[in-house]
């Protein structure tokens, strides 16, 4: 893997942010935060300077939370004023391995099923799902009846274009339809898309979740490194 590619999977948001997704965010300094309507996520570099966290905490507001990205086995170091909520380790995992294989049942989802995604999401709650998060890449999904039952997506965009990576999120499956393959299915036709970008597949998963991991695991993908996806609250104004 390339240098680059390699720096920028180990601190996703500034790098997504400064490149190929710069419109779905604001940066300031070395520091990066999604629109709040998109993400939750924030970045800034791995050893943080006090001026970097001032300009994360500029970029969200006084008191506002934001999900700080980053790799790491442990919870950052907070300065005065900054509160850790909620301490959340993950893996990221890397899918170069990982056959993509087009669906002929998967359609592609657009601003028409944006209402029936979001409720797909809060039913079965894949990870942040806002507003706009379905404006940062390509989804997919499956029907049974005409009711949209699984799904599957691109989020962060990492490295340039064709010699980069592209994150597979929001997948998820109607607690109806679990235990058909579908997740599976769809993974892999996102995969597919991936690929003939010429990008690298990556995801990301709760370290907790035994069961997930095993499932990427069999379909080709390896655990390439612990992440962090720890909810902060900014400073309190005044």
């Amino acid at each position: 893997m390339p240098a680059d590619l390699d720096a920028a999977l180990r601190n996703p948001v500034p790098d997504t942010l400064n490149g190929r997704l710069r419109e779905f965010g604001t940066v300031r300094g070395r520091a990066a935060r999604f629109a709040p309507d998109v993400s939750p996520f924030g970045g800034m570099p791995l050893r943080p300077e006090d001026g970097d966290w001032a300009d994360l905490a500029a970029l969200c507001g006084p008191g506002e939370p934001v999900v700080l990205v980053r790799a790491g086995d442990g919870p950052p170091a907070l300065p005065a004023g900054w509160r850790l909520e909620r301490a959340f380790p993950g893996v990221q995992m890397d899918g170069s391995a990982a056959p993509g294989e087009p669906d002929d049942d998967a359609v592609e989802l657009g601003p028409a099923d944006r209402a029936e995604m979001a409720d797909l999401t809060a039913r079965t709650e894949p990870g942040p799902w806002l507003a706009r998060t379905a404006e940062l890449g390509r989804f997919l999904g499956i029907r049974h009846g005409g009711r949209l039952v699984a799904m599957a997506g691109e989020r962060m965009r990492l490295g340039g274009p064709g010699a980069g990576a592209t994150e597979i999120s929001a997948v998820c499956t109607d607690p109806e339809f679990r235990g058909k393959g579908l997740a599976g299915r769809l993974v892999r036709a996102v995969i597919a898309g991936i690929v003939t970008r010429g990008d690298r597949p990556v995801l990301h998963a709760s370290a907790v979740n035994a069961g997930a991991i095993r499932l990427y695991r069999q379909m080709g993908f390896e655990v390439s490194r612990e992440m962090r996806f720890d909810l902060l609250r900014t400073p309190d104004g005044g």
